[in-house]
């Protein structure tokens, strides 16, 4: 699942960011407006937060641009605490949550999972396939009642291809979820990922299977 924050308060963005891939997101950062928005229509995002007090472009008119194009990627708005009329604004363009500044960072990451879970059509924060769950909130997988031992990009491609489980998961959409815009992605990245997931699923998990040329689908063996 992959994040855009939207803040110009580099220290913060920062903490966020980290936090956010700690918990197994791929997350980019930028802090211009403009950028942001271009960003945000070109990319598979599952949530955008955006701090008001932007400089240039404010972000108000981030969402207001983003729901004109038609775009219904959750949005987080950040803000301060006085800037309630702000905060309606910003509700009353399309935002779909907010959190006035200064906040704590668990609860924060408690209405990521809740905004992400919305934008992938489950208000569960466990995905299940056959005998194999993924609790997204904690980052931990089980098979028949054990525990998997999963890296977090390796749970990244597991919640991909859970999420959408006997549908085809196209390569492209696994590395836009699974990396952010300036990390490096080796050739080969998602294949070796997949080649880890389906040793830690044998022999009586899943199935993940390689459709030649267009991506993977997770099936029930």
């Amino acid at each position: 699942m992959r994040i855009l924050i939207i803040e110009d308060d580099d220290a913060l963005a920062r903490g966020l960011v980290a936090a956010l891939k700690q918990s197994g997101y791929a997350v980019d950062h930028q802090s211009d407006g403009s950028i942001a928005v271009e960003l945000a229509l070109s990319e598979p995002y599952s949530l955008v937060v955006v701090d008001l007090g932007l400089p240039g472009k404010s972000g108000l008119e981030v969402i207001k641009e983003l729901r004109q194009q038609n775009c219904s990627v959750p949005v987080m708005i950040l803000t301060a605490r006085d800037g309630i009329d702000d905060r309606v604004k910003g509700l009353d363009l399309g935002a779909d949550d907010y959190m006035p500044k200064p906040f704590d960072l668990g609860e924060f990451e408690a209405r990521v999972r809740a905004l992400v879970r919305r934008a992938h059509g489950s208000a569960s924060p466990v995905l299940s396939c056959a005998n194999l769950t993924l609790d997204r909130s904690a980052g931990f997988a089980t098979l028949a009642g054990r525990p998997l031992d999963l890296r977090r990009r390796e749970l990244a491609v597991l919640a991909g291809l859970m999420t959408r489980a006997g549908k085809l998961v196209t390569k492209e959409r696994l590395i836009d979820e699974t990396f952010g815009f300036d990390e490096p992605v080796a050739p080969n990245a998602i294949e070796l990922y997949i080649g880890r997931l389906r040793k830690k699923l044998e022999p009586d998990g899943p199935e993940i299977k390689t459709v030649r040329g267009l991506g993977y689908l997770l099936v029930e063996r």
